[in-house]
C-alpha cells in the first residue's frame, strides 16, 4: 500500500484511540459512581443547548460566505446531490433493521437507524483525518463539500432523532424540531455568515463561541461512555443489527458512492472527499439527542462502540481500493 494509506491508517487509529480514551473515562466515572444518576441527561443538555449551538454558530459565521459559495460551487453541488440521494435511500434501509414497529420504542429505534444510514461521524473523525493526512487546503475543500450535508444534519437529522408525540400532530413535531437550539443556531450562523456580520461582532464573543464549541467533542465522547456504562457490554457488543448497520455505513454506502463517481469521471480529490465524509463511522448524535429528549440510547451506544472500532480497518482499505487502485 502507498504512503498515504499508511498515514491514513495511523491517523484513523489515533483518532479512534483518543475517542475511546474519553469514552472509557465516562464509563469508569459512571461505574465508579463518581458521576451521579442523571449525569447523562445533564451532559446531553449541555451539548444540545450550549456546545453544539456554539460550534455551529462559529463555523457558519466563519465559513458560510457568498465567496465560499461562489468559489466552491462544484464541491457544494456534489455534496448536496450525494446527501440527498443518501437521505432517500436511508428511509427503506431503516425498515430493514426494524421491519414492524409495534411499540413507540421500536418506532424510535427505526428513527435512530434512519439517522445512522443518513449521516456519519464526518465532523469529529473526518476533520481529524483530512487535516492530518491531506492538509489545510484539502480541509477547506472538505468543509465546502460538507456544507449542505452539515446543514441537513443539524436540522433534518435532529428532527429525526427528536422523539415524536403521536398525539400532537405533524405541525407540533415539526415545530419542536425547527425550534431546537442547534437548528436555531444554524439559521442564525448561516444568515450572519452570508451577511458578513462576524466582522462587526466583539472578538470576545467569537472566542466564546469557539471555545464552547471545542468542548462539544470531548463531552459527547464522555457522555457515550456514561451511556454505555448503563448497559450490559455483552448486549451492546453482540447486537447483530448494529454490525450490519456498521458494514452498510462504512462499506456499502461509500462504496456505492465511489463507484458512481468513478463512472462519472470524478476527480481523485472529489472521490477522496466523498470517501472521508460518507465512510466515517456512525456518529455520536445518536446518543446525545436521544439522551436529551428521553429517547432510547442503547442502539446509539452499540453503534458508537462497534463502528468506530471497525473504521480503523475500513477507512484505509476503502481508500486503497477506490483511490489507489481505480
Amino acid at each position: 500500500m502507498g504512503e498515504e494509506v499508511a498515514v491514513l491508517f495511523e491517523m484513523t487509529l489515533r483518532q479512534m484511540l483518543m475517542m475511546f480514551g474519553f469514552i472509557a473515562l465516562g464509563f469508569i466515572l459512571k461505574r465508579a459512581k463518581i458521576l451521579p444518576d442523571g449525569s447523562d441527561v445533564t451532559m446531553a443538555r449541555l451539548e444540545t443547548y450550549i456546545f453544539v449551538p456554539a460550534l455551529t454558530l462559529f463555523n457558519q459565521m466563519e465559513r458560510c460566505t457568498p465567496e465560499t459559495f461562489r468559489d466552491n460551487a462544484i464541491l457544494i453541488l456534489y455534496g448536496a446531490i450525494i446527501v440527498t440521494v443518501v437521505l432517500i435511500v436511508a428511509v427503506p434501509l431503516s425498515y430493514l433493521y426494524v421491519r414492524r414497529a409495534k411499540t413507540p420504542q421500536e418506532e424510535y429505534q427505526r428513527c435512530v437507524y434512519r439517522y445512522a444510514m443518513s449521516f456519519a461521524n464526518s465532523g469529529f473523525m473526518g476533520n481529524f483525518i483530512v487535516l492530518g493526512v491531506f492538509g489545510s487546503e484539502m480541509f477547506f475543500k472538505y468543509q465546502m463539500f460538507g456544507l449542505i450535508p452539515n446543514i441537513l444534519c443539524s436540522s433534518y437529522g435532529l428532527y429525526i432523532l427528536i422523539p415524536k408525540d403521536k398525539n400532537a400532530g405533524l405541525l407540533h413535531n415539526l415545530k419542536k424540531g425547527l425550534l431546537a437550539p442547534p437548528v436555531l443556531a444554524l439559521a442564525v450562523g448561516v444568515s450572519a455568515g452570508l451577511l458578513g456580520l462576524a466582522k462587526y461582532m466583539p472578538d470576545f464573543l467569537l472566542t466564546l463561541f469557539k471555545n464552547a464549541g471545542s468542548c462539544q467533542g470531548p463531552v459527547a465522547m464522555i457522555l457515550a461512555g456514561v451511556v454505555i456504562a448503563g448497559y450490559s457490554l455483552k448486549k451492546i457488543l453482540l447486537n447483530k443489527k448494529v454490525y450490519v448497520a456498521s458494514f452498510v455505513r462504512l462499506v456499502g454506502i461509500p462504496g456505492a458512492i465511489l463507484l458512481v463517481l468513478h463512472a462519472l469521471g470524478a476527480s481523485e480529490v472529489m472521490m477522496t472527499l466523498a470517501l472521508v465524509y460518507f465512510g466515517t463511522p456512525l456518529g455520536l448524535n445518536s446518543i446525545v439527542y436521544p439522551a436529551t429528549y428521553g429517547g432510547d440510547t442503547e442502539t446509539g451506544a452499540s453503534m458508537a462502540s462497534i463502528s468506530h472500532t471497525l473504521s480503523v480497518l475500513t477507512i484505509p482499505l476503502m481508500y486503497y481500493l477506490f483511490i489507489e487502485l481505480l
